[in-house]
């Protein structure tokens, strides 16, 4: 039976990947070393390799990509994934590393948004997600020390609804030129985020200690 959603291991910061309960999992270059550290096989290796030159796991398909190119490793590895149908994409070790890649790495999440999935990234303790209207009512369980900010992935985000939170939306627009869902907090167990229009990039990070 076909895995319904995909884990793909980027290569930032190392971070505990976790169960990753039945899922076709894809490494992206360096990414393919945090999987083999922590016992994790994948079920394909991609990338250009220039971060990470050993030796990969034996018997797993693997795509070189050329150095040149548009995508970024992990870039690929999110099509590779809405080619085949995922509907639910988590991006590990996203983040930690250089800043333009994650930058990259959060506008891929949109981009597969964009696309109809449900698409999440972690790494060094941060979380982001990404959503369209096809995600429906998108809970987010609370974090104790940690804010909830919800911005417009792409241009405008009209009908946006945020419930649970000391600041609530109910079909209101967020853009892409003013921060307006930043540093939210929770005042439930949870948070419910939903749009009509356009797409959501929800990100809850952890709070600098005063």
């Amino acid at each position: 039976m076909m895995a319904d959603r995909c884990v793909i291991i980027s290569g930032g910061e190392e971070e505990p990947i976790g169960d990753v309960g039945g899922a076709f999992v894809i490494g992206c270059d360096k990414g393919c070393l945090y999987a083999e550290k922590q016992g994790v096989t994948p079920d394909l290796c991609v990338g250009d390799f220039d971060s990470y030159g050993g030796p990969l796991p034996e018997g797993v398909e693997t795509v070189r990509l050329p150095a040149e190119k548009d995508d970024t490793d992990t870039a690929f590895a999110v099509k590779y994934a809405l080619e085949r149908n995922f509907k639910r994409i988590t991006v590990r070790c996203a983040f930690g590393g250089r800043l333009d890649h994650t930058l990259a790495n959060l506008e891929t999440l949109v981009y597969a948004a964009e696309a109809g999935a449900v698409a999440e990234a972690t790494g060094r303790g941060e979380y982001a997600a990404a959503i369209g209207p096809g995600a429906g009512e998108f809970t987010i369980p609370r974090r104790e020390g940690y804010s909830l900010s919800v911005f417009a992935g792409c241009g405008e985000a009209r009908g946006v609804t945020i419930r649970g939170t000391k600041y609530e939306l109910e079909g209101g627009t967020l853009t892409g030129s003013f921060p307006l869902g930043a540093s939210n907090e929770w005042a439930a167990e949870e948070a419910a985020v939903s749009v009509a229009d356009g797409t959501l990039l929800i990100i809850t990070s952890k709070k600098t200690e005063e």
